[in-house]
């Protein structure tokens, strides 16, 4: 790889690393070619990229690039492949649907939200991130909850809102 080579991809990943929220430092080494071939279909139907990357580039990307990197530089050891998803939690359950046939592949580090997870124990904690639109209608949900319990109160039959205020009126006493 030339010089011009190297600073093309260089490039190229600060466009991936600025332009992506959200990205997964992974080892999909000891995957036989069906298996890569299934985990970048499985990725790419999830609108997961997935890249094999040089450590060494991948960590001057990092550093030309805009974002707080430095906690992933430990994780750029031996064989790295980068998943970039819009979505914070896409690439972990991909990862760990994968894992029930496979031992691969295994979550090196992880930058989320602008947060840095290390080490494939954190696999389980980037799964349970609720993505932008799950946090919206979860949102949408409560604020409905108080109206349709209104509604359903308003349409129960006469004879309970009498039986209703009678109760009261008795409490009352």
């Amino acid at each position: 790889m030339t010089k011009e080579e190297k600073n093309q991809a260089i490039d190229a990943l600060v466009a991936d690393l600025e332009s992506k929220p959200n990205f997964y430092l992974a080892d999909i080494s000891n995957l036989n070619a069906e298996d890569t071939y299934k985990l970048r279909s499985a990725a790419f139907k999830r609108s997961i990229g997935i890249k094999v990357v040089k450590n060494t580039l991948l960590k001057k990307a990092m550093e030309k690039a805009t974002g707080e990197y430095d906690g992933l530089y430990e994780a750029l050891k031996g064989n790295t492949s980068i998943m970039f998803s819009e979505t914070g939690n896409a690439p972990a359950k991909l990862i760990k649907e994968f894992r029930k046939k496979s031992d691969r592949p295994l979550l090196k580090g992880a930058w989320v939200g602008e947060s840095i997870y290390l080490g494939d124990s954190s696999l389980s904690a980037l799964e349970e991130i609720k993505s932008k639109e799950e946090v919206i209608g979860d949102i949408i949900g409560l604020l409905q909850s108080p109206a349709k319990n209104v509604i359903s109160a308003l349409q129960t039959p006469g004879r309970n809102i009498a039986g209703i205020l009678q109760t009261l009126a008795e409490k009352g006493e």
